[in-house]
């Protein structure tokens, strides 16, 4: 119905019965409609924004499992899951972007994403991850308090905070765009996240020894 047409009012999230009702032949555009594939994806995600948490949890287990999921089934956790899908609920367009949302969550590693990397890990990356590790080490482990240490980390290098995430963001979830930041670490827990902040850090010394 909006291909080519649309209601004087602006608004094209409505019921169908209001857009019959609204409709004026005059009103259809004399150019040639064209499929606009951006505004289905963003009429999909106000669709999926409008489901109910436990309604979009389950739309999203089809694409949870084989031979979508790339971890293996036993490490799914269901109650961890429940416990990002809302974040991730205001952020996907389409269902299928569930999996590449969720993943680093249950692979044994981060995914390996090189442009992530090398946008992230610029000079300086090895000593905000010695920073945070330090301050995350014994802090409390909600995302309050994780934001906090981080907060403090960045100040003591000079740097805003969203510069400061970026490499803490790769080392732990393999990608510099997710799931908010802090949240998301708080799901995966101190121990995983500190292992590979390690590992990162690991990976930035090897590569500098080998320039």
């Amino acid at each position: 119905m909006l291909l080519g047409w649309g209601p004087r009012d602006g608004v094209e999230i409505r019921p169908y019965a209001e857009l019959e009702a609204l409709f004026r032949l005059e009103d259809v555009s004399k150019a040639s409609a064209f499929f606009d594939a951006k505004k289905l994806a963003a009429f999909n995600g106000a669709y999926i924004r409008a489901l109910s948490l436990g309604e979009f949890i389950e739309a999203c287990q089809h694409w949870l499992g084989a031979p979508y999921a790339p971890w293996v089934p036993e490490e799914f956790d269901a109650a961890v899951f429940r416990s990002v899908a809302g974040l991730a609920q205001t952020r996907v367009a389409v269902l299928s972007e569930i999996t590449t949302s969720v993943d680093w969550l249950f692979l044994a590693q981060p995914p390996e994403d090189e442009a992530s990397w090398a946008k992230a890990m610029k000079p300086g990356a090895e000593a905000i991850l010695a920073a945070v590790r330090k301050s995350w080490t014994d802090a409390d482990w909600t995302a309050e308090a994780l934001r906090s240490g981080l907060d403090a980390a960045a100040a003591e290098h000079g740097l805003k905070l969203a510069k400061a995430q970026a490499p803490i963001r790769v080392a732990v979830t393999g990608r510099t765009v997710g799931l908010p930041l802090f949240e998301s670490v708080e799901a995966l827990g101190r121990e995983r996240t500190l292992a590979r902040i390690d590992a990162a850090a690991a990976k930035l010394a090897t590569r500098e020894a080998g320039r």
